[in-house]
């Protein structure tokens, strides 16, 4: 692999892979995508990240980087051309990081563990992804995008609730999302999906709907990751 040369080792169907494609799109920067099978972990994987062995990897002089929102946080930094993805204000940035920790914690990882649980415990993470909408609906107020008036980190982190969101929930049979109670968000993955760089990356909901329903069985440790 040729030192300068960018590899994202990737699975079509996460969430996370597709954010770091986000990233590399939206600053213009050239890619490879190594498809990996989530079964029969390649080689290249289990080397480049032995500890978790998941998706996404982005492999970038030589060196190997893991976890989503930190290779998003690497690529602005080392492409730090416009647009800019993380803001440059300190406070600001720190908030950007809290925000999105924010939605891994309360939302995105309630809503997956809705697909598993049952009863009280369904109901728990339904009400506390529930909470969440509400709190990041409220973020939105006043604004086009989370980070302002383009898009930027948050919205990268959040981005997976266009199609993501609707697929768990027809998996889980529950109902999380309503789209006049969130109003600011669900205006907000509107314009987000009408992006021409989100527009041509998107999955097909029936495609990833069929797809996950794979892992029916699964623990949510189990399930397909950042």
């Amino acid at each position: 692999m040729d030192s300068q040369e960018v590899i994202l080792l990737s699975a079509w169907f996460s969430p996370y892979a597709l954010r770091v494609q986000w990233a590399l799109k939206l600053k213009g920067i050239p890619y490879q995508v190594f498809e990996e099978d989530v079964y029969s972990k390649s080689p290249l994987l289990l080397k480049h990240n032995p500890v978790n062995r998941k998706v996404p990897v982005l492999l970038h002089q030589c060196k190997a980087i893991v976890d989503s929102l930190r290779i998003i946080e690497y690529i602005d930094e080392t492409w730090n051309h416009s647009p800019l993805l993380m803001p440059q204000d300190p406070y600001d940035k720190a908030m950007a990081r809290f925000w999105a920790d924010f939605t891994e914690e309360k939302l995105h990882k309630a809503i997956r563990r809705t697909k598993v649980f049952k009863g009280e415990e369904k109901e728990r993470e339904v009400n506390q992804a529930k909470e969440a909408l509400q709190v990041l609906d409220g973020l939105l107020k006043g604004k086009e995008f989370f980070g302002g008036d383009s898009i930027g980190y948050l919205d990268i982190a959040l981005g997976w609730v266009t199609v993501w969101l609707e697929v768990f929930e027809e998996l889980a049979c529950v109902r999380v999302f309503e789209s006049e109670k969130y109003t600011h968000i669900y205006k907000w993955m509107h314009k987000f999906v009408q992006l021409q760089v989100i527009k041509e990356t998107l999955p097909p909901k029936d495609k990833l709907l069929t797809v996950l329903q794979s892992y029916g069985q699964s623990s949510p440790a189990q399930l397909p990751r950042k």
